[in-house]
């Protein structure tokens, strides 16, 4: 075809009556149109079949150099596509396996150096993690250790993220992929946790190091609290526009920790929490919480939940807890203040900043224990600081208290569901041996939860029983206390509006 077009050519310029053929003209004609049907065999041939072939180059060159000579344009014989389509479809061929873009994107991403989003231990044994599924269904805890956080090699991520809803699990797994990234990012846009020496961070003088040991927020604090709500901001949009998870009825919590150096970074969302194991002036282990459970029942938030016309008000059968519910509708119940996702009840008080604050570590700190509410409900923060201290090795503490509190769910509530636990234990001394305590069971009757300077909580006043605790590590009985309280669920159907009594209390 590519000759007979050429030939059609070549006959309407003769018809056109520019020039008159004679029988040279003839001749010439009867060329061009065999170096045309040359060409057009050459094209439809295919690659050389040789290496000689292929490796001369010319067979190409030579047909242009005789057509051009013709006065036969090359374009005119066949089209550029259509002549080497034969050699582009080779240098596809010989092009190595994954390398294009489809296939990069097909196979598995390489591990993030120093992530670790699984059952286990960090690679310098400096924090374990760990998660076991309840008997709710589907597990919906996340947890994350990232060391050498922001290529800085004293720096630690943690975090642990409690999702809630139809699309709990996936809320969670995405905030815990993204949400380290985010929070990198802004904060090297400040300047921090970036690769080098950072500036702000260094070992301050002994005035100022006496100052951050009361916890008073040092001078670089408000830029790390600026890329904190930034991070958690653009990681809620994200997951707002996201197209295959549908968050309006799901959400999860996010208590993360960023250690760099003698610095602890704290920013919590929701109810999840964060427990510190130091030493009292008598030697004592003791528990200080460092955030704060942001539920519907701090004066706070409800004022501010019901300044935009959300409701709060706890069901008959958990009077103790505090729900958000719709204007007009007792849908979902959501036992937070504040959230991931959950964009049904973001225009009606539910917000997603953080509570952002900061402590100076002392050589009193141990470790710090973040945990979703699958173990504060059914461990405080004393008993939860005396099994650490008790665990057989630091690469095994999580596991070590999350199975404790799966056997105090067992204990404490044996016909309630157990819920879902997942812990992060960070040891902030790694050269400290912490395979069991040396104060034994009489620290253990003088452990209680002291508040911080930034906790809103109030302090407990009463001791760990000791054969409490030692029934947990041993998976020993224990009888279930006439005294607690029923532990914190999420309804699966609101209740009918004859059932529930508004509370007209904060």
């Amino acid at each position: 075809m590519v000759a007979v077009a050429a030939g059609r050519r070549a006959g309407a310029v003769g018809a056109g009556g520019r020039r008159r053929a004679g029988c040279g003209d003839q001749s010439q004609a009867q060329q061009r149109l065999l170096a045309v049907a040359v060409a057009a065999r050459f094209a439809e041939a295919g690659p050389p079949q040789t290496a000689e072939a292929s490796a001369g180059g010319c067979c190409v060159e030579l047909l242009e150099c005789l057509l051009g000579a013709l006065g036969v344009s090359v374009t005119a014989v066949a089209p550029a596509p259509a002549q080497y389509r034969w050699a582009v479809r080779s240098i596809r061929r010989r092009r190595p396996r994954g390398a294009s873009a489809e296939g990069r994107r097909a196979g598995a991403e390489p591990p993030a150096p120093g992530r670790i989003a699984g059952n286990g231990a960090s690679a310098s044994a400096a924090a374990s993690l760990y998660t076991m599924q309840g008997k709710k269904g589907v597990n919906q805890d996340a947890m994350v250790v990232w060391e050498n956080f922001g290529s800085k090699d004293d720096t630690v991520f943690c975090g642990v993220f409690d999702g809630h809803g139809p699309n709990g699990h996936l809320v969670a797994k995405r905030v815990r992929d993204l949400l380290p990234v985010k929070l990198s990012a802004n904060l090297g846009r400040n300047g921090i946790a970036t690769g080098g020496t950072t500036p702000h961070m260094v070992e301050d003088t002994d005035a100022s190091l006496e100052k951050e040991e009361n916890d008073e927020p040092p001078e670089f604090f408000p830029a790390l609290r600026a890329s904190f709500l930034r991070a958690f901001y653009v990681m809620d949009r994200d997951l707002k526009l996201h197209r295959n998870i549908d968050c309006a009825f799901s959400g999860t919590t996010a208590v993360t920790v960023i250690k760099q150096g003698q610095n602890l970074i704290i920013g919590n969302l929701g109810d999840s929490r964060a427990v510190l194991g130091t030493r009292d002036e008598e030697n004592h282990l003791v528990a200080v919480q460092l955030t704060v459970d942001l539920k519907p029942s701090i004066p706070s938030e409800a004022e501010r939940i019901r300044q935009r016309r959300g409701r709060i008000f706890s069901l008959p059968d958990e009077p103790d807890v505090a729900r958000v519910w719709l204007p007009t509708f007792n849908s979902p119940g959501l036992a937070m203040a504040r959230s991931f996702g959950d964009f049904c009840l973001k225009n009606y008080g539910i917000i997603s900043m953080p509570d952002v604050s900061y402590h100076r570590i002392t050589e009193k700190d141990e470790f710090v224990v973040l945990a979703t509410d699958g173990v504060w409900d059914v461990l405080s923060n004393g008993e939860v600081v005396s099994i650490i201290s008790k665990a057989p090795s630091q690469v095994s503490a999580a596991q070590f208290l999350v199975e404790s509190a799966q056997r105090a769910w067992r204990i404490r509530y044996p016909t309630s569901k157990t819920d879902d636990c997942a812990a992060v234990c960070l040891f902030l001394n790694t050269e400290a041996a912490s395979t069991s305590s040396s104060s034994g069971t009489k620290d253990l009757t003088n452990i209680e939860a002291s508040s911080s300077k930034h906790s809103l909580t109030v302090k407990s006043s009463t001791a760990v029983p000791a054969n409490l605790v030692t029934a947990l590590v041993e998976d020993e009985e224990w009888s279930v206390l006439d005294s607690v309280s029923g532990p914190v669920t999420l309804p699966i159907l609101p209740k009918p509006t004859s059932v529930v009594k508004e509370s007209t209390k904060d």
